[in-house]
C-alpha cells in the first residue's frame, strides 16, 4: 500500500475514532454529506449557489456537531484527553474553526459595506450571489491554507492525504454514518461499536 494511501486511511481513522462518538454528531454528519454532495453538483452549474448551500446547510450541521454534541472530557476509548486530540489534530481543530467561522460569518458585513469588494465583484451580480462568491473563496482558501501549513509541518504525503480526505469526506461519510439517525431514534446516544471497529 502507497505512503500516500496509508496516511490517508489513518487520516480518516483518527477522525472517526476522536470526533465520531455522539450518535446527534454522526447523524449531523449524515446530513452534512448529503448536502454536500448536493453543493458538489451545483458547483458545475452554479458555483455561487453551491457555497451558500455548503456553508449554510453543510458546514453548520458539520461543525455543529463537533461544538455542541460531540463529548469534551478525557475520551476512555482512545485514553486521550480533549487537549491532546485538539494538539494532534491534523486538519482544524477546534480554535482553528473558530477562526474560519468567524471569518465566513464576518464576510457579509464587508461586503455589505463594500458592495464591490474593491472591485473584485460587480454589486449588480445580487447582494446573495456575491456572499456566495466570497464563501466559496473562503472554502477554497481555507483548504488550500491549510495545505500549505501541513506542508511545512509534516510534508506534502500529509497535506495532499488530508486535502483528499476533506474532499471525499461526504462521500465517505455517509457509509460511514447512514445507520446514525435511526439509531439515535432509537435512543442511543453514543455509539457502541467505538473505537472497537478494525483499523
Amino acid at each position: 500500500m502507497s505512503e500516500f494511501t496509508k496516511t490517508l486511511q489513518t487520516q480518516r481513522w483518527d477522525d472517526h475514532r476522536y470526533y465520531h462518538h455522539c450518535r446527534i454528531n454522526q447523524s449531523l454528519h449524515f446530513v452534512s454529506a448529503l448536502s454536500f454532495l448536493v453543493a458538489y453538483g451545483l458547483l458545475i452549474v452554479d458555483p455561487p449557489m453551491a457555497a451558500l448551500v455548503a456553508w449554510l446547510v453543510s458546514m453548520l450541521s458539520r461543525q455543529a456537531g463537533h461544538f455542541f454534541f460531540e463529548p469534551k472530557g478525557y475520551d476512555h476509548v482512545n485514553q486521550a484527553t480533549h487537549e491532546h486530540k485538539e494538539a494532534i489534530k491534523v486538519g482544524y481543530n477546534l480554535q482553528r474553526k473558530v477562526v474560519l467561522m468567524s471569518v465566513w460569518a464576518l464576510s457579509p458585513v464587508l461586503l455589505w459595506l463594500q458592495p464591490d469588494l474593491f472591485g473584485l465583484l460587480d454589486p449588480h451580480n445580487g447582494f446573495v450571489r456575491n456572499v456566495g462568491w466570497v464563501w466559496l473563496w473562503i472554502g477554497v482558501g481555507g483548504l488550500l491554507f491549510r495545505v500549505a501549513q501541513l506542508v511545512i509541518l509534516q510534508g506534502w504525503v500529509a497535506a495532499l492525504s488530508w486535502a483528499a480526505k476533506i474532499l471525499t469526506d461526504p462521500f465517505h461519510d455517509l457509509v460511514l454514518y447512514h445507520k446514525a439517525p435511526l439509531a439515535l431514534l432509537k435512543g442511543q446516544r453514543f455509539d457502541p461499536e467505538h473505537g472497537r471497529m478494525a483499523h
